[in-house]
């Protein structure tokens, strides 16, 4: 039985995906990251499945933490809301943060690219499973899109399953 256990563990190892760590931004200020974002762009994902109209509010917390509030509307013209929070786990680290909505479960974001003004952002996991750009703003211009995802191709993201994100929504239905 042992036996089967080792072949399992061997055969694992040849079917994950092995990348560089990945880099953040390393002058990160939590605190010019506060505030409202716009998603321009995601990689497809169940928890934000069938969201146009994404935002996410990011407020620091007296605790250090961060209170996340991410909202988007559905098809039918109703806004879906999940409140979490974000924390810095490494402060010598200051890109990377943990994101936890359903406790005890968290998950990494790591902020990849920020520009100097803190108006336009590329985020994503270790993983690359996850990559999301945003912006102070509902739309970005084109240039600034396929810049981003010019680094996210960089870092090993398969940039064809980015979706550009509907900011042009009716008000939400009673």
């Amino acid at each position: 039985m042992k036996y089967i256990y080792s072949i399992i563990m061997v055969l694992s190892l040849f079917s994950c995906k092995s990348y560089e760590p990945l880099a953040t931004v390393k002058d990160f200020k939590i605190d010019k990251y506060m505030g409202k974002w716009y998603e321009i762009g995601r990689f497809p994902n169940k928890f934000e499945k069938g969201l146009q109209c994404v935002t996410a509010e990011y407020r620091l917390k007296p605790n250090g933490k961060v209170a996340v509030i991410n909202s988007g509307q559905k098809d039918d013209g109703k806004v879906k809301t999940a409140q979490g929070t974000a924390r810095v786990p490494d402060s010598a680290i200051p890109g990377q943060l943990k994101v936890t909505f359903f406790w005890p479960f968290s998950g990494d974001y790591y902020v990849i690219d920020i520009d100097q003004d803190y108006t336009v952002a590329l985020v994503g996991s270790p993983s690359r499973d996850y990559l999301w750009i945003l912006a102070r703003t509902k739309t970005i211009d084109e240039e600034k899109y396929t810049e981003l995802l010019t680094k996210a191709q960089r870092v090993h993201f398969d940039v064809k399953r980015m979706v550009k994100i509907n900011q042009d929504c009716p008000k939400e239905k009673d």
